[in-house]
């Protein structure tokens, strides 16, 4: 008998959680492909370590955008390819698939979603909120009814929810997250000091430096790039403090939209989550001093959950669980 699957299906990374086995599969959502004859050359980590270092008949795709489906066949072959490794096909049974989607997607891209995961290999596909199924796979316990909210910063969209009774009250998505703060990053060198840097060093400059809080931290890098000037290489040294000026505007917005999450919050909810405070997930919260920048904007504890890059995979682990007991509403 096919195993259930429950995947992640995320803008960086793709996390795969077989039921009774835990998440086997942890890799960057990027696809290697040759230009001229369309063939997949890699996928995941061996796909990832050729970004930005190609020749021109290979292209290292990024078929996720903002937390949907921007290069349908890509994914496919993508999903596919990890689902294969797993062997989790049998001639008389194909496995059972839940998949995590941002809030806000339209029906259309939920089609897109649950399409590509029946192509790859699904019987049944059910679709799942991923503010729900971080919030699930935190511990926290959403089917009581008492108000639980969460904000979810992955790679292409930041998902901030409230949650009561095993469903959303109020919800909002923004395509502002990690990716988007590599793009801030790589801007800012640009402008600051006319130095063209690839992806990867602006991703490194976030993780290593990178702070939300002005003056919290005080390290320093040196990274490489092309001078716009004399088109040479070029070394230069970034502050924490340049990291957290690039990031600025991007962060107000996510802040602004979990404001108007808890301004559209009943009252009564509103104060179990002034008691509970509010839970962090996705690699976006381990931004440096993140969750202490939203704790004074908002005025309610922030607390990042143990294992923020894997909880949704965990979420849908626990969903998966539940299948065959009783009957969950799913998208």
């Amino acid at each position: 008998m096919a195993k259930d699957v429950g995947i992640d299906l995320g803008t960086a990374n793709v996390l795969i959680h077989v039921k009774g086995r835990g998440i086997v599969i942890n890799e960057p959502a990027v696809v290697a492909v040759n230009n001229k004859t369309g063939q997949v050359l890699a996928v995941g980590t061996e796909a990832y370590n050729m970004v930005g270092r190609t020749p021109g008949d290979i292209t290292a795709i990024k078929p996720m955008k903002d937390g949907v489906i921007a290069d349908f066949d890509i994914v496919q072959e993508m999903l596919r390819f990890f689902l294969q490794k797993l062997n989790l096909k049998t001639f008389f049974s194909r496995p059972r698939i839940l998949i995590c989607c941002p809030t806000n997607i339209t029906s259309v891209e939920q089609k897109a979603i649950r399409e590509v995961a029946e192509k790859s290999g699904g019987k049944q596909v059910f679709l799942e909120e991923e503010p729900k199924v971080a919030a699930i796979g935190s511990g926290m316990e959403i089917f009581e009814p008492s108000g639980n909210m969460v904000i979810d910063i992955g790679g292409g969209t930041a998902d901030i929810a409230v949650l009561s009774m095993g469903d959303i009250v109020t919800s909002q998505s923004v395509k502002i997250a990690g990716n988007q703060w590599d793009y801030d990053i790589l801007q800012y060198i640009k402008r600051k000091y006319n130095l063209l840097i690839g992806e990867r060093t602006a991703e490194t400059l976030k993780m290593t430096i990178g702070t939300a809080v002005r003056g919290a931290r005080t390290e320093t890098m040196d990274i490489r790039g092309r001078d716009l000037v004399s088109g040479l290489p070029r070394t230069i040294t970034v502050t924490s403090d340049e990291v957290e000026e690039a990031l600025h505007e991007s962060l107000k917005t996510i802040i602004l939209a979990a404001k108007q999450v808890l301004e559209k919050t009943p009252p009564e909810l509103s104060a179990d989550i002034i008691d509970r405070g509010i839970i962090m997930t996705g690699g976006g919260s381990l931004l440096h001093g993140l969750a202490d920048l939203m704790s004074e904007e908002l005025k309610v504890p922030v607390l990042i959950t143990e294992n923020p890059l894997d909880v949704v995979a965990i979420g849908t682990g626990i969903l998966l669980e539940s299948l065959g007991k009783k009957k969950r509403r799913f998208l």
